[in-house]
C-alpha cells in the first residue's frame, strides 16, 4: 500500500500570491479527486507534490520518505500528465515513449519495447504506434500522455485537468483508462469538473483559494446536503431579485428556463421543490461556505 502525506504545506510566490496555504491531506491507493475552481491552486500543489516547485513551508511524505528532501524518490516513481502536455513533432508515438523511458532509466532496449507496446495496447494506441504524436486528437493525445506516465511502473500518478476539452465519448473512455490504472497505485485527479470526481473517486478533496475546505468520500458528503437542496425553475430576469431573497448556490439553464438551486434548512417559498442533492450541489455549496471543513 502507498501512502502520500501532505503535512501543513503552503506556497507563496514572490509576487505576493498564497498558491497554497496550510493543506494537509493523507491519500494511499486508489483514485483521489481533487476538486476546485480554476486558480484554486490544485496545478501549484500537484507541482508541488511533483518535486518541480518547492513550497514555502510544510512536509511531503510519499511511502514514509521526506520528498522535499530527498526529490529523487518522487520522481523515480511517479508519473505525471500535467495540463498542458506538449510533443515533439512529427515524431511518432513509438518512437517518442522509446525516448522518454531511456530518460526515465529504462536502458534495456526488450524491456522498453515491451513496455511500450503493453502501455500502448493499454491505451488503445498500438494501431497509430507509427503515426506522429502532434496529429493525434485530443483524446488520443491525452491517453498518449497517460502512457508516458506509466513508464517505469510508478507508484503514483498525477493528472491534471486531464478530460478539459475532450468529447464526452473520449472523456468516458479516458475515464475508464485512469479507473484502471487506480486499482494498485495512487492516482491524483486534480480538475474542476465535478462528474469526474463522482464517477471515479473514493475519496476527495475541495481546494478555493489555496486552502482546503472539504475532505471526505464523495457519497457521504453529499448526505450532508441531505434536505437542504430546493430547486426552482424562474425567469432569468427573475434571478437577481431571487439572489436577493435566497441562498442560491447554483443556476442553469433548461429549456429557456434558469433552474436555480437553493440551500435552506426548511422550504424557501411554495414554489420550491426539494431534490436530492449531487456532487455538484456540494462543490457549490461549499464554494458559497455553506459547508464547512
Amino acid at each position: 500500500m502507498n501512502s502520500l502525506s501532505i503535512k501543513n504545506l503552503s506556497k507563496m510566490y514572490e509576487n505576493g500570491t498564497q498558491a497554497i496555504n496550510d493543506v494537509s491531506l493523507e491519500i494511499t491507493n486508489g483514485m483521489f479527486g481533487l476538486l476546485g475552481p480554476n486558480g484554486a491552486g490544485k496545478s501549484t500543489l500537484m507541482r508541488t507534490i511533483a518535486a518541480l516547485q518547492e513550497p514555502t513551508s510544510g512536509i511531503i511524505e510519499f511511502n514514509g520518505i521526506n520528498i522535499l528532501e530527498n526529490p529523487m524518490f518522487i520522481r523515480e516513481n511517479l508519473g505525471y500528465l500535467p495540463q498542458e502536455f506538449g510533443v515533439y513533432p512529427k515524431i511518432s508515438a513509438y518512437r517518442l515513449l522509446d525516448h522518454l523511458a531511456i530518460l526515465k532509466g529504462i536502458v534495456n532496449k526488450q524491456e522498453r519495447n515491451h513496455q511500450i507496446l503493453t502501455l500502448l495496447q493499454q491505451t488503445n494506441l498500438l494501431q497509430h504506434k507509427d503515426k506522429a504524436v502532434h496529429s493525434f486528437s485530443g483524446g488520443m493525445r491525452q491517453r498518449f500522455g497517460i502512457s508516458q506516465a506509466l513508464l517505469g511502473n510508478p507508484k503514483i500518478i498525477i493528472v491534471d485537468e486531464p478530460t478539459a476539452g475532450l468529447d464526452p465519448e473520449e472523456r468516458n473512455r479516458f475515464n475508464n483508462l485512469l479507473s484502471e490504472i487506480g486499482e494498485s497505485i495512487i492516482v491524483l485527479l486534480s480538475t474542476h469538473i465535478v462528474e469526474d470526481v463522482r464517477d471515479l473517486c473514493t475519496k476527495m478533496a475541495i481546494i478555493s483559494n489555496g486552502k482546503l475546505i472539504l475532505e471526505g468520500n464523495p457519497n457521504e458528503t453529499i448526505d450532508l446536503l441531505k434536505d437542504k437542496i430546493w430547486m426552482k425553475a424562474i425567469h432569468k430576469s427573475e434571478l437577481a431579485e431571487y439572489q436577493t431573497h435566497f441562498n442560491i448556490i447554483s443556476s442553469h439553464l433548461n429549456s429557456g428556463k434558469l433552474n436555480i438551486h437553493v440551500f435552506s434548512d426548511q422550504q424557501p417559498d411554495s414554489g420550491f421543490n426539494l431534490i436530492s442533492p449531487d456532487l455538484s450541489d456540494v462543490y457549490f455549496s461549499v464554494l458559497s461556505n455553506q459547508l464547512k471543513k
